[in-house]
């Protein structure tokens, strides 16, 4: 029963990011053209933002458009933010230093050192089918997953 809607300012070329494009489109899912700046537009039209706007590689492109408004207005919405990863906007290492503030936080493969800093409502790790030599090599202890469920809380 989700409606959602997807900001991408800035496409990628890469073959699996146009997938993942055309797939969407084929599913008649919105792509905004813009990202309002008047925060309570964002707060009334929607129930939830999922940050996917900085991976742990791009932390150095923070700073740069279209990031550095994305983050702005993103650091005053009032709806729960959902980040995937790495929040936008912190350290993979060091944590927040001034980025958003994520009521969940969705680590995929395995949590990164930032989310000793995570102080949302709740943490989730996406990260079943990891390889047992990336297991052992980084020594990761995966939680269990009930069933076949490819998602749990931590």
């Amino acid at each position: 029963d989700y409606e959602p809607t997807i900001f991408y300012p800035k496409r990628s070329p890469d073959p699996l990011h146009r997938d993942f494009t055309t797939q969407c489109e084929k599913m008649d899912i919105p792509f905004l053209s813009y990202l309002p700046t008047e925060v309570q537009l964002i707060n009334d039209a929607y129930n939830a933002v999922v940050d996917a706007v900085l991976g742990a590689e791009a932390e150095a492109g923070e700073g740069s458009e279209p990031c550095a408004a994305i983050l702005a207005t993103l650091k005053l919405v009032r709806i729960p933010i959902v980040s995937l990863d790495v929040p936008s906007g912190w350290d993979v290492e060091a944590g927040s230093s001034g980025g958003i503030s994520p009521d969940v936080l969705v680590s995929l493969s395995a949590p990164k050192r930032c989310a000793r800093r995570f102080a949302g409502r709740q943490h989730f790790v996406a990260g079943r089918f990891l390889p047992y030599d990336l297991q052992k090599k980084f020594e990761l202890n995966p939680p269990e997953y009930p069933g076949t469920e490819c998602v749990v809380a931590l």
